[in-house]
């Protein structure tokens, strides 16, 4: 049986699954990002010169559009939370050598999942005045 995890109300994640590169390529990226503000990451990931940039800045991009149209949070209150890399499947092929050999060729893929944080909401749950006079109606 599969546990689905409840999601926090403050939170929007972005999964991009079977993405061809290296993990560990891409984890050099999310290593960097990781923790920081949303446009913040937008500017690193614009100015690194890696070619795993721009699946990962796409995750981000679709991330925060999930978030400011399904739940309606503004961009400039979302830092990246979580941001986690793990291994996929690897395609194997076999490349033509002399004398009827093959060589095995492993295309490595990942799975990007990029976790954004509301820090708005973040704080007004974790307060409990706040979450107080919000129930009373003052706040």
């Amino acid at each position: 049986m599969i546990k689905k995890r409840k999601r926090k109300p403050y939170e929007v994640y972005a999964l991009g699954q079977h993405i061809c590169m290296s993990p560990h390529k891409a984890r050099r990226i999310i290593d960097q990002i990781r923790g920081r503000s949303y446009e913040e990451t937008l500017m690193i990931l614009e100015l690194m010169p890696y070619r795993a940039c721009y699946p990962i800045f796409k995750l981000i991009y679709s991330a925060t559009a999930n978030a400011s149209h399904n739940m309606g949070f503004n961009e400039v209150n979302l830092i990246i939370s979580k941001a986690e890399v793990n291994e996929g499947t690897t395609v194997k092929k076999l490349k033509p050598q002399a004398r009827g050999r093959g060589y095995p060729i492993k295309r490595s893929t990942c799975h990007i999942t990029i976790v954004l944080k509301n820090i708005a909401l973040y704080e007004e749950y974790k307060d409990p005045y706040l979450r107080n006079m919000r129930s009373i109606g003052y706040a």
